[in-house]
């Protein structure tokens, strides 16, 4: 019986074709057992050709319905933001670090609870993220919220530490530069949901200055 040290997500990656074959392959992806309670995979959408990946933590309940990533209401939140800080969305691939619904239910029947992945089950679904790196070759990563980074970065990272900041560093392989900042949705969960989304904000206009 596999423990969770075998979980991987690598025997199901495709070593050729671009991202229409990586999305085809993560459909069938066994490689933790987050497969068996949610609906579907839930993998990137986007151009190969996007200057930017944003990469979140894991699909939520919206998105595990409907298939694609960031289309609740966190996904809004984010493209308002995105669109007054000048990247536009459309020119943007997203993504999660995990690609299925992590939940639990406190009755039959209920309302689905987001849970948060372990680092051993963001480790495991590495491999698609690293494939999905490869194909885009984004010129810049904005990194949603500490799951994300701590599954691009490692488990050091700290969000508020480096939050709004312009990072260069060695990913799969590859230099690539990364802006930090808090997942759209602790913004919808704050106290003072103003003051959070400007923070949301300036963080983005980094992002967009960077791309300048």
């Amino acid at each position: 019986m596999a423990t969770e040290d075998d979980y991987t997500a690598q025997p199901f990656v495709p070593d050729r074709g671009g991202l229409p074959a990586l999305r085809a392959a993560a459909a069938e992806c066994r490689g933790c057992p987050l497969h068996r309670d949610a609906t579907q995979t839930v993998f990137g959408a986007g151009k190969a050709s996007a200057r930017v990946m944003l990469v979140g933590e894991q699909p939520g309940d919206q998105e595990d319905r409907q298939g694609k990533p960031f289309v609740g209401p966190a996904g809004h939140l984010l493209d308002r933001a995105l669109a007054e800080a000048g990247l536009d969305p459309a020119d943007a691939y997203v993504t999660n670090a995990v690609k299925h619904f992590k939940f639990t239910r406190t009755e039959p029947r209920k309302r689905r609870i987001h849970k948060a992945p372990t680092l051993r089950e963001t480790t495991a679904c590495g491999p698609w993220l690293a494939a999905e790196l490869d194909r885009v070759e984004p010129e810049l990563i904005v990194v949603l919220g500490a799951t994300a980074g701590k599954a691009l970065l490692g488990s050091s990272f700290r969000v508020t530490q480096v939050r709004g900041t312009v990072l260069e560093e060695e990913i799969h392989g590859r230099p690539e530069r990364l802006v930090p900042t808090v997942h759209p949705s602790a913004v919808l969960r704050a106290d003072d949901r103003d003051a959070a989304y400007r923070g949301l904000l300036s963080d983005l206009k980094v992002a967009a200055r960077a791309l300048a």
